[in-house]
């Protein structure tokens, strides 16, 4: 999984291993959804088919924050579960669910079925 200037996982979530855990665990469900590109930037690993669907990145380099990573998946509607830390509506056709990480096993059947469907929208 490597991004801009050679950039990968590895080096966002340098220091932070529960961090990089987390996102494996994403990058592994999407890949079990379908073919996606992977870009990492000093910010975020963005999974992308003709455009962005999912976005893992970690919150302590923005907030005072000790949650390893959030999972952020770009929806056209808005999703209401209590699993979402917080959603956004950045544009008319964009819901924005995140989902604060800490344990690999939460990206489970339900969040799998969120990526799916991002992942279809993305294309």
């Amino acid at each position: 999984m490597t991004g801009v200037a050679g950039r990968t996982a590895e080096d966002l979530f340098e220091g932070f291993p529960g961090g990089l855990a987390m996102c494996r665990a994403v990058e592994q469900a999407v890949s079990t959804i379908g073919d996606a590109t992977v870009v990492v930037s000093k910010s975020q690993v963005t999974f992308r088919r003709r455009r962005g669907f999912a976005y893992v990145w970690r919150p302590g380099q923005y907030l005072d924050n000790e949650v390893p990573a959030v999972l952020s998946i770009a929806l056209p509607h808005e999703v209401v579960s209590d699993r979402f830390k917080e959603v956004v509506h950045p544009s008319s056709h964009v819901w924005m669910h995140h989902l604060e990480l800490d344990d690999a096993a939460q990206v489970d059947d339900q969040v799998r079925a969120w990526l799916r469907e991002a992942y279809a929208e993305a294309g």
